[in-house]
């Protein structure tokens, strides 16, 4: 039985990903920062006869992304897909953000990415197979007031994914993108935009991302706006 990673996995998209995989028979290897909601997720999934494994992860930390792939890896073997979920935002104009918050934005969305991408594909290239599906939104090609540094990350996590995918061109990974619309979930609110999603929906179009979309479909950036 194959298994996933994902991360940002305790609440929201990631959550929702993580019980749409184990609804498919996949074990899934859950990461984010707050321990109680990741135990909660993993019983959830675990009800569905795979196995869970909830890893507290902070992404923007090397240090705790590379503990975290180890045990990954020790316990469940070279993932099937990796779920890049985690992200964060802050809202400010940008003659009034902190530099702090902007690098935070920045590290969580985008240095995080790359890092848990990193950290995984050393073991997934020797397996010929795997994919990355990067989790962002809309805003990776569009632009709003009061979310300059979001923006930014999520604009770079897809340069990122498609110069990873031409790396991966003939070694049989994948990289792909998914960018949702307006969801119900936490980082909508005080967006100003009403949901046209749950969370359970856009889980479906990852996994068709990271499962079921052809291979010739590396590089692509799935938008998903809601029925």
């Amino acid at each position: 039985m194959s298994a996933v990673v994902v991360t940002g996995a305790s609440r929201g998209i990631g959550k929702a990903t993580a019980l749409a995989f184990a609804t498919r028979g996949i074990h899934v290897a859950l990461l984010a920062r707050t321990t109680a909601d990741l135990a909660s997720v993993a019983d959830l999934a675990t009800s569905h006869g795979v196995s869970a494994l909830p890893i507290r992860c902070d992404v923007t930390a090397q240090g705790e992304v590379r503990s975290a792939a180890a045990r990954v890896l020790d316990a469940l073997g070279p993932p099937a897909a990796v779920i890049n979920n985690a992200g964060m935002i802050r809202r400010a104009s940008v003659h009034e953000m902190s530099l702090d918050d902007f690098r935070l934005v920045l590290d969580t969305n985008l240095t995080g990415t790359f890092l848990v991408t990193r950290a995984f594909l050393p073991a997934m290239l020797e397996e010929k197979r795997c994919r990355f599906t990067q989790v962002r939104s809309i805003s990776s090609t569009l632009g709003w007031p009061r979310a300059a540094a979001s923006c930014a990350a999520k604009w770079g996590v897809v340069g990122f994914t498609k110069s990873l995918a031409e790396e991966l061109r003939g070694t049989g990974l994948a990289a792909l993108s998914v960018l949702p619309g307006s969801v119900d979930t936490a980082m909508l609110e005080g967006s100003g935009f009403i949901p046209q999603m749950t969370p359970e929906e856009v889980a479906q179009a990852i996994v068709y991302a990271a499962l079921d979309a052809p291979q010739a479909m590396n590089g692509s950036s799935l938008e998903i706006f809601g029925p």
